[in-house]
């Protein structure tokens, strides 16, 4: 085997190890995004919140569920299109108020949605608007009602 043969090989061999570990990195980024959850800061009722946003599907299969508490005012789901989205509590530690929203528009809301521990996936209650919506906001139980929210109130992005 000549001393070109035996270079070539290893840069062959260095070029396939580059790829590999590309793919890996990528592989782990993906996987790490998972665990990342953007937030926003919004405006409704004339209160302001800092809430996460649930803006694929992942995140929104998980939204609150698992959690003991929310981390933040709440949690903001963002749909690519208007459709009367079903909610359940599902693995749910503490009740909500469910609002939805349709342009930014009110257009329903659940108050104080109870947890449903030991229910299974398939006899969980389902919460649907009235309305079609492409957001729901959920917020911490009472929150609704002890800030006046109502049909019609416009909720703003303030910044992210």
């Amino acid at each position: 085997m000549s001393e070109q043969s035996i270079k070539s090989g290893i840069q062959v061999s260095n070029s396939l190890k580059l790829v590999l570990a590309f793919f890996v990195l990528a592989i782990i980024g993906v996987q790490a995004y998972r665990f990342y959850w953007p937030t926003a800061i919004i405006s409704l009722a004339g209160n302001e919140l800092t809430v996460q946003v649930a803006d694929n599907t992942y995140r929104q299969e998980k939204g609150l569920g698992g959690r003991s508490d929310l981390k933040y005012d709440g949690m903001l789901f963002l749909f690519p299109k208007t459709a009367p989205y079903v909610l359940v509590m599902r693995e749910m530690q503490f009740p909500i108020d469910i609002i939805w929203l349709s342009g930014g528009v009110v257009v329903d809301i659940a108050p104080n949605v109870p947890t449903e521990p030991g229910v299974a996936e398939e006899d969980l209650r389902r919460y649907a608007p009235r309305k079609p919506a492409n957001m729901v906001l959920e917020v911490k139980a009472g929150w609704v009602q002890a800030n006046g929210l109502k049909l019609g109130d416009t909720l703003q992005v303030k910044g992210d």
